[in-house]
């Protein structure tokens, strides 16, 4: 890999060759020259690292003692990896940012700039031969995000080339730096939503999973305070009182019965003499049952014992 024309990373797998310590050996202005530093992955060879200068050829060759194991010639160019896009600038328009960087120091490059809002899922591209994009239909009122990075034409440097790494992610906003608080203005408010919305969902599964028990205190009174949960010594305590409750009843109910047996009494009792001589002198005579007090009602008569009673 030729890293932006400074540095050039040769590499192999020691696996391949038992384990042992190849050596590199390199062409540079037409001098043979050993590997100066070797990367070393479990105490044996695995690359080695070269300075680069300009855009050459190297001839290189992967030895075993004098036993040569592989020999290659390659422009170094080809395995070009252009450094990152650095100090980015934005310049806002009504519904549009440009976005400027230094250009490398060499040509036929396409600087990449991506950009998305808060609210978007998938980042939109643009590219442009040199570091001056303009992106357009954009709402200087949301908080985008921005990212560069550098890629080589195909047409000049072939199809083994890698593209830079991205730059670091810019956030901005009304032409603004906005750091984290694009997060904190759009997710912080849903987010807060989001744990209420599953609170509740929470709350409800509870409830299916965990229906409410009533509390025998309110079900049965004085079972617990009274009787200290004894169920039994509860359940008689309670059934003397319904009994209690019930004679109580059963007395208030029979008490207008009574009372209307004794105004009957008292009718009777009063009725004028006179009455009683145009009753007997009726053409058919009724004669009174023995054995009781006689009560007459409508032209009935009842005889009523001790211990009996009439309900009207």
């Amino acid at each position: 890999i030729n890293f932006n024309f400074e540095t050039v990373r040769v590499t192999w797998s020691p696996s391949q060759y038992s384990g042992t310590n190849l050596t590199f050996v390199y062409n540079s202005d037409e001098a043979s020259r050993p590997c100066c530093n070797y990367i070393v992955h479990e105490s044996h060879t695995a690359g080695c690292l070269l300075e680069a200068r300009k855009d050459e050829i190297l001839c290189f060759s992967l030895g075993n003692g004098t036993d040569i194991l592989f020999r290659k010639c390659e422009w170094i160019s080809a395995y070009l990896k252009p450094s990152s896009p650095e100090d980015l600038s934005f310049r806002w328009h009504e519904d549009a940012v440009t976005v400027t960087c230094s250009d490398l120091p060499y040509k036929r490059l396409l600087y990449e700039i991506q950009y998305k809002s808060v609210f978007d899922t998938e980042w939109q591209s643009k590219e442009g031969e040199t570091c001056n994009v303009t992106m357009q239909g954009l709402d200087s009122e949301k908080c985008y995000f921005f990212r560069a990075r550098v890629k080589t034409l195909e047409s000049s440097y072939g199809s083994d080339t890698y593209p830079s790494d991205w730059s670091k992610v810019t956030h901005q906003q009304r032409g603004e730096l906005r750091g984290e608080a694009c997060y904190t203005a759009v997710h912080g408010p849903s987010f807060s939503l989001k744990v209420r919305a599953l609170l509740v969902s929470l709350s409800r599964l509870h409830k299916c999973l965990m229906p409410s028990v009533p509390d025998p205190k309110l079900t049965f009174p004085g079972l617990f305070e009274l009787h200290r949960g004894n169920f039994q010594e509860w359940i008689k305590d309670t059934q003397n009182v319904s009994h209690v409750a019930k004679t109580e009843a059963t007395e208030q109910e029979c008490v207008p019965e009574e009372t209307l047996v004794v105004q009957l009494q008292k009718a009777e009792a009063e009725m004028p003499i006179g009455e009683e001589a145009s009753r007997d002198a009726s053409p058919v005579a009724c004669q009174p049952p023995q054995g009781g007090e006689v009560v007459s009602l409508g032209g009935f008569t009842f005889v009523m014992t001790d211990n009996s009673y009439m309900l009207l």
